[in-house]
């Protein structure tokens, strides 16, 4: 069973950038899509960006794209979410997750989930 942690958040101001990443551990992550998610304080869990196991094939929910970049480092089971520009609307804790089967943008499409990565943007 795949293990993924996440790190990276942090406390930053209007306009920053930040790296987070997701290492998987009990299983590489070669041919495992993987997705990045979010979830602000009352709201529910959003999609935020999933990556393909073929390499360039990405996508991005339309509040982050042209900011965000998510990447993967399948030698290293990495996966990382680059924000650039952020906002005070990007506060919340963020989740990667393994892709199992059906929609990517659909938590309910992932069978694994880290624990976490919060991020605070100050305006």
């Amino acid at each position: 069973q795949v293990q993924l942690v996440e790190s990276g958040g942090g406390l930053v101001q209007a306009g920053d950038s930040l790296r987070l990443s997701c290492v998987s551990s009990g299983r590489a992550i070669g041919y495992t899509s993987m997705g990045w998610f979010r979830e602000a304080p009352g709201k529910e869990r959003e999609f935020v960006a999933y990556a393909h196991w073929m390499q360039g094939r990405t996508y991005y929910s339309d509040s982050v794209k042209g900011r965000f970049t998510i990447t993967r480092d399948d030698a290293r089971s990495t996966v990382y979410l680059q924000m650039n520009n952020l906002k005070p609307e990007d506060t919340a804790v963020y989740y990667c997750a393994s892709h199992h089967y059906g929609t990517y943008s659909y938590s309910s499409s992932y069978d694994s989930w880290g624990h976490g990565t919060r991020v605070t943007v100050s305006s």
